[in-house]
Order: C-alpha cells, then structure tokens, then sequence
C-alpha cells in the first residue's frame, strides 16, 4: 500500500470511529434514526478496509473527501433564526445567529449541543434546531450555489457555448456568477446572466459550491451601521425626491442582476422573494440584510450591485422593486429561486419559485 493511501486511510479510519462514538453519545428519539444510519455505515468499515488494496489512492481519497463533506455539515433547520451560544446551555450567553439556509462546520458534540463554525461564527447550537448527514447534504444541494470566479479580464459571455456564437457582455478579472452545473461542460462554464444562460471559458474560470453562513453579533452590527451610511450616502448624492431610499435601488439592481431579461412579473417575484424574506423571522430583517447573506446571492460579490444603485437601473426594475415592497406578490410564500428545471415550484419565465 502507498504511503498516501494509508495516510487517507487512517483520516477515513479516524472519521468511521468518530461518527461511531458521536452515534453512540447520543440516546435521545430524535437521534435513534440516525443511529442506525451510523451503525450500518461503521459496519460497512470493515468492508473498505478489506478492500483497500484493491483501489487506487485517487479513488480512496475521492471517497474520503466525499465522506469527510457529508460528515461534518451541519445545516440549520429553523422557522426562525437561532441562537448561537458561547456554552452549551440556554443559560449560556449568545455570540451570533443562524439563520434559515446557512450551513456549517462540526466541531464538538455534546448531548443535546454542536460545535460549529459557520464562517466566522463558532459556538454552540441546540440539536433540535440542526440537521445533520445526509438530511444536511440534501438541503445543502438545494439552497447552495456554485459560485464561478473569473481570472481575466476581456473575455466574452457567450449567449451559446461556442466561439461563434453571440456575446451578452465581457468580463472583468474576479467577477463572479453563479455557475449553472448543468449546463458547465469541461470547455464552458454556463452561468446565470440577467436571468439567461451566459457561457464562459472554462480556462479562466474556478467553482466554488457555497452556502450562507451566520453572522456574529460584530457582524450584524457591522452590517447594520453600513446599512445606515449606504442609505444615507445615497440619499445626499441623489434627492430622497428622486430615489427615496438605498433599500429601493438595492433592490432595483438586484432584479436587474439575477432577472435583467426577464418578463417584469419575473422581475417582481424575485423582489418579493428577498421581501418574503424580509418578512420572516428565519432571515435577516432588511433588505440589505438579506441581500448580503453569504450565500444567497452572488452579484454582491463583487459590488456589482452597489455600482447599480447608484449608476441606475432600467426603469422596469424600479417599479418591480417598488411594487415588491408594496406587497405585491406572484408566488405567494416562496423565499427560493432557480433556473426552471431542477426544482419543482412555480414557473414564471426562466425561473422556478418555491
């Protein structure tokens, strides 16, 4: 056996006996499904020891990674947004929020608690409020996105994947997309343009799968106090007569970035999505807020969104973004949106709502 594939079989080793003692630490009905999962799956240990011979270093590592990924999410799964805490009590005092959709890291667990870290957020949330393995995994697949960042400047976005075909816009260096997987072939990254399929050179591009992380209460105020300058920068450069508010024009460019090209009634729905979000206590309570999650909507990025603001946006845009906030809405409760294809919900133009 190579020296790499022990070293990958002692770390997958290390993981098998890890969930074993996490399976058996706990005793409480909400776990008992799960134990069997872990039970079976450390049986299963003997198995791929037995066999380690018989595959390549690049195949036991592949299955390590895969392994080590679906172990150690963790993903909330709130109606509301939780407390992170500093100990493992409820008596123990708060450091930050975890909101609907954000994942993280395992760290420790304790009866009843989880370590974890969700990007600069570490403490401890209450099991009840977590998911974990393959419920984890599944969610994460459903409201995570892969993030495509470009590493030159000049290049074409694509309407077809092929040098012949016609160009939506070029690229700067570090832009970044959220990347269509389905479409991604190894010569082109399909990404999402305005709400149509863009296509990028491969050869330039790197994919990240990402989900939204909690926030620190640093964070939170830190957000909110920018929140306040932004709204009130806006307003000195532009006349509240003219613009009203940064909320509005954030809005505003956010439809124009993720629905540019859409029909106006797909326009709004994407604005009632960040509303219905607005509106529910397992997200940030502001529009900037839920704009800026971590992992929700990548034209933030790169500030893109911020430059739309305050350069302006088509005027259809506005109105959706308005008409939004004035509640109107045409996909009632959906706080989710894709490309139409993968997901069942409520169609309208290139978008699936749920």
């Amino acid at each position: 056996m190579k020296t790499g594939s022990r070293e990958v079989l002692l770390r997958l080793t290390g993981m098998l006996f890890m969930v074993v003692v996490m399976a058996l630490a706990k005793v409480t009905t909400a776990e008992a499904a799960r134990t069997e999962t872990f039970t079976s799956m450390s049986a299963g240990a003997a198995e791929v020891l037995d066999s380690i011979d018989r595959i390549s270093e690049e195949e036991l590592a592949e299955f390590a990674a895969e392994y080590e990924e679906k172990y150690s999410l963790v993903m909330a799964n709130v109606k509301e947004s939780m407390n992170i805490r500093q100990e493992p009590s409820t008596d123990s005092a708060k450091v930050g929020l975890l909101y609907a959709d954000c994942g993280g890291t395992i760290l420790e667990r304790r009866e009843g608690w989880t370590k974890i870290q969700s990007g600069n957020l570490v403490g401890w949330a209450n099991n009840d409020y977590l998911l974990f393995g393959e419920e984890a995994l599944a969610l994460s697949q459903q409201v995570g996105v892969y993030k495509a960042t470009v590493h030159a400047s000049g290049l074409n976005i694509r309407k077809e994947p092929s040098t012949e075909a016609g160009i939506w816009a070029q690229v700067n260096n570090q832009d970044v997309y959220e990347a269509v997987s389905e479409y991604t072939t190894e010569e082109w990254v399909a990404i999402e343009y305005g709400g149509a399929l863009g296509y990028i050179s491969a050869d330039y591009v790197s994919m990240e799968f990402t989900i939204d992380h909690g926030e620190t209460y640093e964070e939170i105020k830190e957000r909110e106090k920018r929140e306040r300058q932004e709204r009130q920068e806006l307003i000195v450069q532009e006349g509240t007569s003219v613009i009203g508010t940064t909320d509005d024009m954030l809005l505003a460019a956010l439809i124009y970035m993720e629905s540019g090209n859409q029909p106006y009634e797909g326009q709004v729905a994407v604005g009632a999505v960040v509303m219905n979000r607005v509106n529910s206590p397992a997200y940030p309570n502001t529009i900037a807020g839920v704009i800026y999650a971590s992992g929700q909507f990548t034209p933030t990025v790169t500030g893109r969104v911020e430059e739309l603001a305050i350069s302006g946006v088509p005027e259809s845009c506005i109105q959706a973004a308005r008409a939004a906030m004035n509640g109107e809405n045409p996909i009632g409760g959906a706080v989710h949106f894709r490309r139409a294809g993968k997901h069942d919900g409520q169609v309208i133009g290139d978008h699936v709502f749920w």
